[in-house]
């Protein structure tokens, strides 16, 4: 009964969708209807409102939407859709305030004597209003009222116009900021969050451990690194439709004639300066911010939001004498600030000199002409066309509609996942042959099907949660949240496309003359759809067009995992592998240098460290060789374990299945006492007793070698983790002595300070008073914990100060206490003063040498070569599937 009514719950969303009926309440009102019903037939048929549903009650299912949206978005920690509103009011603001307008008339002016180079200047201006605004009506309107008329005079084809047009103003769907990215991110990240648990639950079936590797978990995202993903894919699309367009028109003329007129004067190039800087300028702001890691998404789309109310204020005012006055003083108050920062390093809590004084009056001066520019520009947006008014009733609009149907599909999704639905897209997913890839291709399809007929938000938050969970647990792909989350932003972006509810087909439809029929809007956006197809198969292809930038920003911020983070061993050890093929011999000649050296008058422990790590570090590369080795015969087994594992893998989960009903059907049973239950009892017996029968169909056709074939592969598996483990420890124990007695010879300066206030509170001991004494003590071994190697010397001076702090002091035994510290000091001193001269300089050598190979894991972040080579590594999808 459950698919009747899952079927019930689809019909009921496509009948009120297909109708017109608005899409913010079509969502929950087909999921409240179903529940609503379901319910009714349960209580009518059974006296059970719950029983047609897989597990719980309508009430429960009711309720789930409203409070799943409720944790999820009202949280505090998870702030990412407040971005939302501020980029939608930076788009509205610079359509409102004609700044697209002046972009679009000087770039078709400097691009049009090349052949399509109207057409080209649609797609470049197309992708600067992306980077800005990212709202795709407002960009396809106004290129449909600016560039089409220019089109069409100039016998361009009404295809080829209407298509690139379109085309053009969905790029704000992929390149970053987009509100379609950051809700996708944010609908990731509870996918992630299930699939990490299932993939956790999928490793302990099938290997039968507790606990799985960090290594092999599920990676999240945010909407900052789905911004750095898709920013590379964005702009390949970009490139992609220039290129057709420059093709097209130099194959046939006629259909995009180039465009002479008009004189590139300086008056031109001022007015290009003028109509481009800006918008780059903020592009850069915005963006920029994010990508550097000095602003999170929110922060960035408050900066846009600003940045747009700055540039409305001039434009608004254009032809004016003071126009620029506020840009000008906003621009002089950054500086301002800036050069504050940089120069004084205010704190309003630390202020001890004239010179703090003035460094915070300066900034307060700097802030208040700030503060000043924004109230004026947002003044004349109010004052003039009533601009700021309309522009925040539009963003108040489009906002609530985002989030309306937000809470429509939470509502939507959970009545899908009451009726089972859940379970049955994974099953039919998961029984699908040819593994993740086959899964991978049927959701796109039905992504780019859905296209056709819905808006992005309502596949993005409908069929994402259903389906991401489900590629995300994967591990024989192993993709990344953000590469899923970008391949299905670029699928989605053709939603806006695709007839016959291709919202951007409707936007241009709105403002095209009578001359461009519906039918040439059609013909021109099936190129374009197809060159976003090609996009699509080329990221899907390659998957470091998406992965590189995050992780490049990932591993080289001051937040960056350190090297010793289990995620990264693997491109970590592939990082130390080719450096010794290629540094092999400098680092032997270097090992081979350092054993010549005599450390015979070091300290005991130090001289067995030294000793010992010379040893481990000429084992390390044998055993990071044996290692690799060993990996090598898990890739060359892999060929013929896999088919087998995949094999049995399917059967053992659908015996899970079969073993999960069997339970639930018995636990009914044992509920079902009473007489009139008796016909119903022994239906669910038999059908316990045919599902037992047909468990062990399934058991029988595990292969009988199973086991031996699966011990055999795990004990290499076992083998390569256990070499790589000792390489490892190999490693660190070759680097870590040694840097520890470099940097205590490093010291040496400032230990050998330490002697005099020593030798002072020693021959205070017979005069000075205990309280001074211990002070200057104190103190003293505050500065010897900040001396490498000094240790000694601070547990002396806790012995001679315990002594001094008694009711009665004993002056006799501090005395004793002190003499034999410096005696230790004196002959610490001696060998530090020689290792100095003899050993420094080569150990420094030496130590350098070996620091990115063996001493990577000791470091606290990757330097630059590194972190580049292991973002790289990172980038591609590495199955691990034979591990489960």
């Amino acid at each position: 009964m459950e698919l009747i009514f899952l079927a019930l719950l689809v019909f009921l969303m496509a009948l009120a969708l297909g109708s017109g009926f608005p899409v913010a309440f079509a969502l929950p009102g087909s999921a409240i209807v179903t529940v609503a019903v379901a319910a009714l037939c349960g209580y009518v048929a059974t006296g059970n409102p719950d029983a047609y549903f897989s597990h719980g009650g309508p009430w429960q299912w009711l309720s789930a939407g409203v409070t799943n949206l409720r944790g999820v978005y009202w949280e505090v920690e998870r702030d990412t859709l407040i971005a939302i509103p501020l980029f939608i009011f930076m788009g509205i603001m610079l359509q409102r305030s004609k700044i697209a307008e002046d972009l679009l008339v000087t770039m078709a002016q400097l691009f049009g004597p090349v052949p399509g180079g109207l057409g080209i200047s649609v797609v470049f201006v197309g992708a600067l209003l992306a980077a800005t605004t990212g709202i795709v009506g407002a960009t396809v309107v106004a290129m449909g009222l600016i560039s089409l008329p220019a089109m069409l005079r100039n016998n361009y084809s009404k295809s080829l116009a209407t298509g690139t047009i379109a085309a053009s103003g969905t790029l704000g769907q992929i390149i970053p900021p987009s509100i379609v990215l950051i809700i996708l991110a944010d609908q990731l990240a509870s996918a992630v969050d299930q699939a990490g648990t299932a993939r956790k639950a999928l490793h302990k079936a099938s290997t039968g451990e507790l606990s799985m590797p960090s290594s092999f978990g599920v990676v999240s995202t945010s909407a900052g690194e789905m911004f750095l993903g898709a920013l590379i894919p964005g702009l390949l699309l970009v490139a992609i439709y220039m290129a057709f367009i420059l093709i097209y028109a130099l194959i046939n003329p006629k259909v995009a004639p180039a465009v002479h007129g008009g004189t590139f004067d300086k008056a031109f190039f001022a007015k290009l300066a003028l109509a481009l800087f800006p918008p780059l300028g903020l592009i850069f702001l915005v963006l920029g911010s994010i990508l550097a890691g000095i602003a999170t998404v929110n922060q960035a789309g408050a900066i846009g939001a600003v940045g747009a109310i700055m540039m409305a204020g001039y434009r608004l005012k254009d032809g004016s004498k003071d126009a620029y006055a506020p840009v000008v003083l906003g621009l002089a108050s950054l500086i301002g600030i800036m050069a504050v920062l940089l120069i004084f390093q205010p704190n309003v809590k630390a202020i001890h000199t004239t010179q703090d004084a003035l460094g915070i009056f300066l900034g307060v001066v700097a802030t208040l002409g700030l503060i000043i520019a924004i109230g004026w520009s947002s003044w004349r947006a109010f004052k003039i066309e009533n601009t700021l008014q309309e522009v925040m009733i539009e963003t108040a609009k489009t906002t609530s509609l985002v989030f309306i149907i937000l809470l429509g599909a939470a509502m939507l999704t959970a009545a899908f996942r009451a009726f089972g639905g859940e379970e049955l897209v994974r099953d039919f997913l998961n029984g699908l042959p040819g593994g993740f890839w086959m899964k991978f291709v049927i959701v796109m399809a039905v992504i780019f099907i859905l296209g056709f007929f819905l808006d992005f938000i309502e596949i993005a938050v409908v069929v994402v949660p259903i389906v991401a969970p489900i590629l995300l647990a994967d591990p024989s792909a192993n993709i990344t949240a953000v590469w899923l989350g970008v391949m299905i932003g670029l699928n989605i972006q053709t939603s806006f496309l695709t007839p016959p509810f291709g919202f951007a087909l409707f936007y241009l439809r709105g403002v095209a003359p009578p001359i461009v029929k519906t039918l040439d809007m059609y013909k021109g956006v099936i190129a374009f759809i197809s060159l976003q197809l090609i996009a699509l198969v080329v990221v899907g292809l390659y998957p470091p067009l998406v992965n590189y930038l995050p992780n490049r920003a990932s591993l080289t911020s001051e937040t960056a995992p350190p090297p010793r983070n289990p995620r990264l061993d693997y491109c970590v050890d592939k990082y130390i592998h080719d450096q010794f093929l290629t540094k092999g011999a400098a680092i032997n000649s270097a090992i081979a240098e350092a054993r010549q050296l005599n450390l015979d008058y070091l300290p005991d422990r130090l001289k067995t460290g030294l000793a010992q790590s010379f040893d481990a570090a000429e084992q390390a590369p044998v055993l990071m060789t044996q290692a690799w080795e060993a990996d090598d015969r898990i890739n060359a087994a892999i060929v013929d374990y896999m088919p087998v594992q995949e094999r049995v893998r399917r059967i053992e989960a659908n015996i899970r299945e079969e073993d999960e009903e069997i339970d639930d059907l018995k636990i009914t049973i044992g509920r079902m006492r009473s007489e009139d239950q008796a016909e119903a009892r022994q239906r669910l017996e038999a059908r316990v007793a045919d599902l037992e029968v047909d468990r062990e169909r399934l058991a029988a056709e595990i292969p009988a070698d199973w086991k031996e074939i699966y011990a055999a592969f795990k004990a290499l598996l076992k083998e390569e983790t256990v070499l790589s483990g000792k390489f490892r420890r190999a490693a660190g124990d070759g680097y870590k002595p040694v840097a520890e007695v470099v940097a205590i010879l490093q010291d040496n300066a400032a230990y050998a300070d330490l002697q005099a206030d020593l030798m002072q509170i020693q021959s205070g001991l017979a005069t000075a008073d205990a309280a001074d004494l211990v002070s200057s003590i104190e103190d003293l071994s505050s500065r010897a914990s900040e001396v490498e190697g000094a240790s000694d010397i601070s547990s002396g001076l806790s012995r001679v100060r315990r002594s001094l702090r008694n009711d009665t002091p004993d002056f006799e035994k501090a005395t004793e206490d002190m003499a034999a510290l410096v005696a230790d000091y004196q002959a610490q001193l001696d060998w530090r003063n020689q290792a100095e001269v003899n050993l420094l300089p080569t150990l420094e050598r030496y130590e350098a040498t070996i620091r990115g190979t063996l001493g990577i894991r000791e470091q606290r972040r990757f330097d630059d070569e590194q972190a580049l080579f292991v973002a790289a590594c990172q980038s591609d999808h590495r199955d691990v599937s034979h591990y489960f």
